[in-house]
């Protein structure tokens, strides 16, 4: 069962995962880019991945403007096609 610190944790890593690749989850929404239901699920997504220490690596790196998302990332696609739209 996803609690609600895991769903807060998750949610924060998304976040900062779509910041790193140069994406900001609220102007997207706000643009109509992004649905809120899209980041919810994105969020489910992300609770479910096994690899946030990984995660928490990469992002330790830096900002990656334009970058895609590292290949464990179950989100990989959606900032991908985020990215594109920005293009």
């Amino acid at each position: 069962m996803t609690t609600h610190a895991d769903l807060k944790k998750h949610a924060e890593l998304f976040d900062r995962m779509a910041g790193t690749v140069g994406l900001d989850l609220e102007e997207e929404a706000v643009a109509g880019t992004l649905r809120f239901d899209e980041i919810a699920e994105a969020v489910l997504r992300c609770s479910r991945c096994g690899g946030v220490g990984a995660c928490r690596k990469w992002l330790a790196e830096g900002p990656r403007p334009g970058a895609e998302a590292p290949d464990f990332c179950r989100n990989r696609d959606l900032l991908g096609y985020l990215n594109e739209q920005q293009a």
